[in-house]
């Protein structure tokens, strides 16, 4: 007798139709003729889930009593007894009750399995145990419940079953997922639309890793050695050079442009020991890395090239990054062709990437002009001419014939020659006269005598020096206009970085500052305005030579090291422009950051001047009029005109009382002097109080609160005009004959009072306009108030400590939402 299979439908959360499917899957089972039973199934009360039961064969569950309760699970001994074809059983991270013969539901299932009972089970991806705490970071639910990762990857199918995040959503609104007394809370926490995006996202990627798993072990049962381009796979190859981090990052760059992509870094090391890696840097690109997400491996091999490709092969790799070869071209040139084109030549069908990464070097700085040529070309040149003139004389006088004399001449010049290329016109000068001393004392008869006796030999000699000082004055020219060329280029790039400096805005000073420290290879640079150091960089302290700079009429620039040249201080003329544009910048920047404030003060009082211009003029005018009436004694009023009179009197005196209060609250709440008296308070206790302050019934407004909902942290006046605001604004914007929705649900700690409505809503991108003072969003009625009610509202609840957003309202609409912390100690998980 074999073992069971188990087939699992996995689903990014509840409610995307794991049960259901799993019921459709039996039925179609049975209706084949395999012998099919459902062993455990829960319905939640969905009464779509439940039907798809019917004419299955169900067995008993199994009921244990804990702690008085009755609870019922999974009878395995009814199972093995009944010894069906296949078994379903739902929910398979589900913890048994305590007492049972094993703590989880998985356990149950690897007994059946192992008597040769296939199995169909569902899971949610929040229930594996690798991604536990990946699903409480982005739900903010802490999950009880998981499976194993190494069992549920011995599985032998599993199935996603998908469902797009906004449908879901939908479902969940239309109550086929949970009661109605949960879709509020579900929607605004759990089932959020970015939560679903992601969780179904990460069921995907972790599926996709299981079928890639066995895709490997497919092509190594079948010895398929071509590449199979599921997805992109790149592996970078490290040396242990300072390029590494460049060239990881690159691979991580291409295996980020397809979703899903895979990096792997591997390393060669030689079996013979030599060209070793430095360890350290090794070790830093390997933690690098695991940070970018991807793998690393390290493989043996004397050929480096044929290594990296027979790795990139079994890894059934895409790409191949590699870095450029580090030799100089004369050497490569020598020892034939590098790596990279080893690789190339060998990589077939796998693509190959050669990063170059010789501009990862240190700081930038100015080369110096201090001669054209180097202190240490002309050291070696005067080596030459002492090494070489030696050699030279010993070949000359070895192989010296009387014909032989012009090409030894040719000789000792093609030296000076040499000599100038290398050194300049000073060597050059000393090899062209140890050469003519030693030609004439070693070659030139009378040998071993030092005389010149006619004047043509003088003329010679002289030519022969002005030969070589020819030869080195073109090398000296040539040296000074590469080098002019040099730091032309190194200049126009220094100023191209301070100018992108200044344009970068806040951190262009101390940008300046660095890049001018480094530039001309000083110890220190200091900015300083009205004594105050502004920015430094480097050593300041020490005692050296200090050139100070005048930046404008704002700043000093103090400049700690070695003296500049006239051409350096030119160009640090145009760097301290820079600067004192940067500090303008600076000032300017600051100057509208204290505009600011007033210009929306000023904004503010125009927007009072307005309201008060006529929402307050109308009920005093009203007011006005009633009584100025009442006092007239040309009319003699009726005993219902004068009730009338005095009623409107009455009614506009208080529309201005609450007026005058909501601006004297705004007033309080901008200030920063709220006076807030936080308590523990049920929210029933608010949310009556204010319905019969606005005298609305149980037909304008649908209640939705828990008898076990916990008491919240907040002052129960202010949270009390807050929902008086709220229902205010439902019930104005909701259409005739639908009710208010106000409900309250509790979360990971926080209470929330949901306001909905079922008006036209507002686009998401305004939302935020709501709460900003006498904003009304192009309401011109005149007759709706100031537009203080929703920005009082949420400065109350941010003076209790908790937060008032704007939400979608399911089947159109808009949800006030009030989140406020609550007195439970414990905060429930992710809805059941």
């Amino acid at each position: 007798m074999g073992r069971g299979r188990l087939r699992v439908l996995l689903g990014a959360a509840p409610g995307v139709g794991k049960t259901f499917t799993m019921l459709e899957e039996g039925r179609r089972l049975r209706d084949e003729g395999k012998d099919v039973v459902v062993a455990l199934v829960e319905t939640h009360g969905r009464a779509a889930t439940a039907s798809m039961v019917e004419g299955l064969e169900v067995i008993p569950r199994l009921t244990t009593d804990h702690r008085g309760v009755e609870l019922t699970e999974l009878d395995v001994t009814a199972v093995l007894d009944r010894k069906p074809d296949v078994a379903l059983v739902d929910e398979l991270a589900h913890n048994n009750a305590p007492g049972s013969a094993n703590e989880k539901r998985w356990q149950d299932v690897e007994l059946l399995l192992d008597a040769g009972i296939n199995v169909m089970s569902t899971i949610n991806i929040q229930h594996i145990e690798s991604l536990n705490d990946v699903v409480e970071q982005i739900t903010g639910a802490p999950q009880r419940e998981t499976v194993p990762d190494a069992f549920l990857r011995a599985a032998d199918q599993i199935e996603v079953v998908d469902l797009a995040p906004q449908s879901l959503r939908d479902r969940l609104a239309e109550g086929n997922v949970y009661p109605a007394a949960r879709i509020d809370a579900a929607l605004s926490n759990f089932f959020r639309l970015g939560n679903l995006t992601a969780l179904r996202e990460l069921a995907l990627l972790w599926l996709a890793d299981e079928v890639d798993s066995a895709l490997k072990a497919y092509r190594a049962e079948h010895g398929i050695q071509n590449k199979w381009e599921a997805r992109e796979r790149v592996v970078v190859a490290l040396t242990g050079g300072p390029e590494g981090e460049t060239l990881l990052r690159r691979g991580a760059r291409i295996a980020a442009r397809s979703a899903g992509g895979e990096l792997l870094a591997v390393h060669v090391a030689n079996q013979d020991g030599l060209r070793k890696p430095h360890p350290g840097a090794l070790a830093e690109q390997r933690a690098l890395v695991e940070k970018l997400g991807g793998s690393y491996h390290q493989v043996v091999g004397d050929d480096v090239p044929q290594a990296l490709v027979e790795f990139a092969r079994a890894s059934n790799a895409t790409q191949l990054v590699i870095g450029v070869s580090r030799r100089s071209r004369p050497l490569a040139a020598l020892t034939g062709p590098g790596i990279g084109t080893t690789v190339t030549r060998a990589s077939g069908d796998i693509d190959v990437h050669i990063v170059n990464h010789a501009a990862a070097g240190g700081h930038f700085a100015l080369p110096r002009l201090v001669g054209a040529l180097t202190w240490r070309r002309r050291i070696f040149g005067f080596a030459l001419a002492i090494i070489g003139g030696p050699i030279v004389t010993w070949l000359l006088v070895h192989f010296h014939t009387e014909e032989s004399i012009t090409s030894d001449v040719l000789t000792y010049q093609l030296l000076v020659v040499v000599v100038a290329l290398v050194g300049g016109i000073w060597p050059a000068l000393f090899a062209a006269l140890l050469s003519g001393i030693t030609l004439d004392f070693f070659i030139i008869e009378p040998m071993h005598t030092i005389s010149i006796d006619q004047p043509l030999h003088l003329f010679a000699l002289a030519l022969y020096m002005l030969n070589a000082v020819l030869v080195s004055y073109v090398v000296d020219q040539a040296a000074r206009r590469s080098r002019i060329a040099v730091r032309a280029a190194a200049e126009s790039e220094l100023l191209a970085t301070v100018a992108g400096s200044v344009l970068r805005g806040q951190d262009a000073l101390q940008a300046l500052v660095n890049r001018t420290r480094e530039a001309f290879s000083l110890t220190g640079v200091r900015l300083l305005s009205n004594g105050q150091v502004l920015n430094e960089d480097g050593d300041c302290s020490r005692a050296e030579t200090r050139s100070t700079l005048p930046v404008g009429t704002r700043a000093t620039l103090e400049l700690y090291g070695q003296d500049l040249e006239a051409s350096e201080r030119r160009l640090l003329a145009v760097i301290t422009t820079q600067i004192d544009a940067a500090l303008e910048h600076s000032d300017l920047a600051e100057t509208a950051e204290a505009v600011g404030p007033l210009t929306e003060n000023d904004r503010m009082r125009s927007a009072l001047l307005a309201a008060v211009g006529h929402d307050l003029r109308r009920p005093l005018t009203a007011a006005t009029a009633a009584v100025s009436g009442l006092r007239s004694t040309d009319i003699e009023w009726s005993e219902a005109d004068r009730n009338e009179l005095l009623a409107t009197a009455e009614e506009s005196l208080e529309s201005l009382s609450e007026l005058v209060t909501n601006l004297l609250d705004v007033s309080r709440v901008q200030a920063g002097v709220l006076a807030v008296s936080l308590t523990p308070i049920d929210v029933e206790d608010v949310v009556l109080p204010a319905l019969d302050e606005l005298g609305l019934g149980p037909n304008e407004v649908e209640l939705s609160l828990s008898p076990e909902l916990a008491q919240v942290v907040a002052d129960a006046g202010l949270l009390q005009r807050v929902i008086v605001n709220l229902l205010s604004n439902a019930m104005r914007y909701t259409p005739g004959g639908r009710p208010v929705r106000l409900s309250a649900s509790e979360f990971a700690g926080n209470v929330e009072i949901r306001v909905a409505d079922h008006g036209p809503g507002i686009p998401e991108d305004r939302r935020d306009d709501v709460f900003i003072p006498f904003q009304r969003l192009g309401d011109t009625d005149n007759l709706t108030g100031l537009g203080l009610g929703l920005a009082l509202s949420k400065g109350f609840t941010e003076g209790m400590g908790g937060t008032l957003h704007a939400d979608d309202t399911p089947g159109g609409g808009l949800t006030m939402v009030v989140t406020l912390p609550s007195t439970a100690p414990h905060s429930p998980e992710e809805p059941a």
